[in-house]
């Protein structure tokens, strides 16, 4: 029987949840470890000696390699699978996506969620180029998604996985998704492939 690899996580983190849904996509069996990231958990020494940047999600895996920073994991995970291109192209237009998602979504929409929805911070007290520039990578991907079904190719790929991750939870960050009708159906049917049931704001 193949050891479990060992998932260091947060259920409110998206970083976190979409290499859990690769790892389930896949079939790859893994212990899932709830870190608590509010409480300080990514800050004690046992955690800093996994990944001593103090972050979620880490991945232990079944040789005792650490991995930590979520597309990094999710491209070792996902590697030689349908999640990956074939084609050379295709996955470099994956890997700009990924890119794109972590500099140019996850920053804006991502902490606008954490600050309103967890943090519990008031919408006066947020720089209002959160909003803005959220409300813009929203607004790329249905560009994208009014010529595509996808993002890249035919089908899922990584790029799919990792930005369905904060764009599900969109609302609670104060984004209308309504106003992005392709994102809405994409989200839609990205949620049913990956088996997850629909997300509700309220």
């Amino acid at each position: 029987m193949t050891k479990p690899i060992v998932i260091y996580g947060s259920s409110d983190s998206g970083n976190c949840l979409k290499v859990r849904w690769v790892a389930e996509r896949l079939g790859i069996p893994f212990e899932w470890i709830e870190t608590n990231t509010f409480s300080g958990e990514t800050r004690r020494p046992e955690f800093l000696k996994l990944n001593p940047a103090g972050q979620v999600p880490v991945v232990v895996l079944a040789d005792g390699r650490i991995l930590a920073q979520s597309n990094a994991i999710m491209l070792h995970l996902a590697e030689n699978s349908g999640l990956v291109p074939s084609d050379a192209y295709d996955r470099a237009k994956m890997f700009e996506w990924l890119f794109w998602e972590q500099y140019s979504h996850e920053p804006y929409v991502a902490v606008r969620i954490a600050r309103l929805h967890y943090l519990k911070q008031r919408e006066e007290d947020l720089d209002p180029s959160l909003l803005t520039k959220g409300a813009a990578a929203l607004a790329r991907l249905e560009q994208q998604l009014r010529e595509t079904p996808h993002l890249v190719g035919v089908g899922p790929t990584l790029a799919d996985v990792a930005l369905l991750a904060y764009t599900r939870k969109a609302e609670l960050g104060g984004f209308d998704l309504a106003s992005y009708p392709s994102v809405q159906a994409w989200v839609r049917r990205m949620e049913s492939t990956l088996g997850l049931a629909p997300f509700r704001a309220h």
